[in-house]
């Protein structure tokens, strides 16, 4: 089954697997991705860290290449090749020249479809992973937003690092990793996308032969997801560091949310740019702070809304005092109608500019069929974007706004819970 739409196709192979493309005329590159719908939110406690295990075993080796042939493949006709894991999903993408596609499907497929996850393999790169643990450990701005996320949702999967930790790596066993695999990587539960210079038909038959479709396609069943406790709370990991990092947020809307788009909007105008409300109060007017922003986030059945701001410890409390000051103006009073024009300004530059290359447009089209069944056009964003009125941003703003406050900080505070922050 086929459909197209001017510069847009879409395929749902036999086996169930669905193929997107998007034609982008007049460049020389194609990005090809795979998405698979499974990631740290997927793992039981036991589990944790498969997920992001896993994506680093598919690169060891499938039935037909080894690791080096893998690597040297690719290099050889200049191309990029990697992978990254989240909380809902994983992807494996390559983008090189159009003439070298059918070599990207192959390459990309046969890791996803073929991989040999041998026991050797497991061992030598348990310890690449616990090696990445600790970089990841190393950078607190990093790791407060793991503790921001610990704050909100407890031991829920999403309230934990989608890397593991050195423990649970420790402990994931060849055996249980293989059959995470084949459990978890079927037809129904990927997308393939792919955007550049390209045919569509063409990559059909391609993915198609590279996943060896056939059979019926059998629907993918609803994802048991529990959904993640009405948490509100604050981690604090005390450490020696020279600047003190903190998220202070609360819960968000869900990925399918009709009032994300409103949300994106007061976003911007709280903590998205250099004209934004926080950045000017904090940084420009006190000089409290090097970077500090707001983030919104979505997931099957929640999401968080977060500002981020990295400053001295002695500062920290101004800091928090600022923060919950701006997040409580824009709940009582909504931001202005300059503010969300410029916002909503903003909003449609980036999407626009973020598109330039085929990579990102493989990847927009992608995760849009993996976690929203459908691929809006860019120019039905831009127009959902234009209808946000101001009302529609101060009612998301009164709603999310005015949730129960949570916390993760990192910085030398031994003595400290923080929970006056959160009353």
């Amino acid at each position: 089954m086929t459909r197209r739409s001017p510069g847009f196709s879409k395929t749902v192979l036999p086996g169930g697997l669905r193929v997107v493309t998007e034609a982008v005329p007049g460049v020389r590159s194609a990005a090809f991705g795979v998405w698979v719908g499974v990631g740290s939110r997927d793992e039981s406690l036991t589990e944790h860290g498969a997920s992001h295990f896993l994506e680093h075993l598919l690169f060891k080796g499938t039935q037909k290449r080894d690791a080096l042939e893998i690597a040297a493949v690719m290099d050889a006709v200049g191309g990029e090749l990697n992978a990254f894991t989240a909380k809902e999903y994983t992807c494996y993408y390559a983008r090189v020249l159009d003439s070298d596609l059918a070599l990207a499907v192959d390459v990309v497929s046969d890791l996803v479809t073929s991989a040999l996850v041998a026991p050797a393999d497991v061992e030598s790169e348990r310890g690449v992973i616990i090696e990445e643990i600790s970089m990841h450990d190393d950078d607190p701005g990093d790791v407060v937003h793991d503790a921001f996320a610990e704050a909100l949702y407890g031991d829920h999967p999403l309230g934990r690092p989608v890397i593991g930790t050195v423990a649970s790596v420790a402990s994931l066993t060849a055996d249980a990793i293989a059959g995470y695999y084949r459990s978890r990587y079927r037809a129904p539960e990927m997308v393939v996308s792919v955007a550049g210079s390209l045919d569509h038909d063409t990559v059909v038959q391609l993915v198609a032969e590279a996943f060896h479709s056939s059979g019926t396609a059998t629907p993918s069943p609803l994802r048991p997801f529990a959904p993640p406790p009405p948490l509100s709370g604050a981690v604090v990991e005390d450490r020696p560091t020279e600047q003190a990092h903190l998220v202070v947020g609360m819960h968000g809307l869900a990925r399918d949310d009709e009032r994300r788009y409103a949300l994106s909007v007061l976003n911007n105008a709280l903590g998205g740019g250099m004209s934004s409300r926080l950045f000017q109060e904090i940084r420009e007017r006190r000089g409290l702070a090097y970077s500090v922003y707001s983030y919104s986030s979505h997931h099957h059945d929640t999401g968080m809304f977060g500002v981020y701001a990295g400053c001295s410890p002695a500062k920290v409390d101004e800091v928090l005092r600022l923060c919950r000051d701006e997040l409580g103006a824009a709940a009582d009073k909504g931001v202005t109608d300059e503010e969300i024009a410029r916002a909503k300004g903003q909003m449609r530059g980036s999407l626009a500019l973020g598109l330039e290359d085929t990579g990102s447009q493989m990847s927009r089209i992608g995760k849009a069929e993996l976690v929203h069944g459908e691929v809006q056009p860019v120019d039905e964003i831009l127009a959902r974007i234009n209808a946000v009125t101001p009302d529609d941003v101060r009612a998301v703003a009164d709603d999310v706004l005015r949730r129960p406050l949570s916390l993760g900080i990192i910085g030398p505070f031994p003595d400290r819970d923080f929970s006056e922050v959160l009353s």
